[in-house]
């Protein structure tokens, strides 16, 4: 097994980490609220149902039909459906995000630093150090800054159990069209989908099964345990900045890792790829404009899923997508389709339409 091959146990373990993470994240910044609210949380899994479960499907069954990295992946998928080379900008805003969003990351995790343990010392020092050390463990290969990742998070869930104070009641409060925004960006954004990570790290097992199912599946569930497990103890306590920090940073060096190795596919000088990943990540230095960058990482993440499902629902050729999936009924392949032609178009439009609302 190469370095960075991946065994096919450890993808649901990275969906759950890298799930919870990226949650821990854009919780803050974004200002959504998790808190025992029922009708938020039936609203968060409606969209983990009819939006997260069928790009995460469709995901996985791009990554069988292409066999290589999503960047890479977009040049043959646009030449077997016959379509404009313009669809490959899905391939590059998603390889851009991942460093985009390991800023925003890593500048969070700067600002909770700085808080509870440096109050003293510039953010942007702060900032500069994690991205240093992000930066270093995206050399190590990615099995083990996934374990690591998960002690982070296992830590700071332990943690949070042990320190935590008790649980407010549920209520039901009034439904806003605005939290329609949140549960998209939870289900979507947050849990790293068309980012292609789950492609990227499907690849060495995919050519064994002979269903998507059985990789997708899995890494739907541990997405939905991860949104769970940190709503649960996000209520009780505030998670222990040590262990969410030593945590994110694992995940970052991850995630670097795996762009890194996309922009490496697509034959790229040395010089460019370091360029995008260096730019994209130390952008998030600059203090003045963090706040339009957490909107920007919402809506990026948001418009990168609209794009794949459009593209993969009316541009690509049925029997490509069918044939990858390997449906064990029909009327499942029929439902999957028009849940990407039409349920996710609409639901992503009007979630990006939420996500303005805020703004104004």
């Amino acid at each position: 097994m190469q370095d960075n091959a991946m065994p096919k146990w450890l993808s649901p373990l990275m969906a759950f980490c890298l799930s919870f993470i990226v949650i821990a994240t854009l919780a803050p910044i974004t200002g959504i609220q998790i808190d025992r609210q029922l009708d938020f949380w039936l609203l968060w899994l409606g969209a983990m149902l009819i939006l997260a479960l069928p790009v995460c499907y469709l995901e996985i069954a791009l990554a069988k039909r292409s066999k290589t990295t999503a960047l890479q992946a977009l040049s043959n998928l646009t030449r077997d459906a016959d379509a404009s080379s313009k669809w490959r900008l899905a391939g590059w805003f998603g390889a851009v995000f991942i460093p985009f969003l390991v800023g925003g990351m890593l500048s969070n995790s700067a600002h909770l630093l700085n808080i509870s343990v440096l109050p003293s010392v510039t953010p942007t020092i702060v900032f500069a150090i994690l991205a240093v050390v992000a930066f270093t463990v995206s050399f190590i290969p990615r099995q083990y800054t996934v374990v690591l990742t998960a002690v982070g998070v296992l830590g700071s869930l332990i943690l949070a159990q042990t320190t935590g104070t008790a649980l407010s009641e549920w209520k039901v409060t009034p439904l806003e069209f605005s939290e329609w925004g949140s549960a998209t960006v939870l289900a979507l954004v947050a849990s790293g989908l068309g980012l292609g990570l789950y492609w990227q790290s499907s690849l060495a097992v995919l050519n064994q099964q002979d269903s998507v199912t059985k990789m997708a599946l899995p890494i739907w569930i541990a997405q939905l345990l991860a949104v769970v497990a940190f709503g649960f103890f996000a209520v009780k306590a505030n998670i222990s900045a040590y262990a969410l920090i030593f945590a994110t940073v694992m995940a970052t060096g991850f995630m670097l890792n795996m762009a890194r190795e996309q922009l490496q596919q697509r034959q790229l000088a040395v010089l460019i790829q370091w360029a995008i990943l260096l730019v994209a990540v130390l952008v998030w230095a600059i203090p003045q404009i963090g706040p339009i960058f957490n909107i920007l990482l919402v809506l990026w993440g948001l418009v990168i899923c609209l794009i794949y499902a459009v593209f993969a629902g009316w541009i690509m050729k049925i029997s490509h997508l069918r044939k990858s999936m390997n449906f064990s009924h029909e009327v499942f392949y029929n439902i999957w389709r028009i849940a990407v032609r039409v349920i996710l178009p609409v639901a992503i439009v009007l979630a990006i339409i939420a996500v303005l609302g805020k703004l104004f």
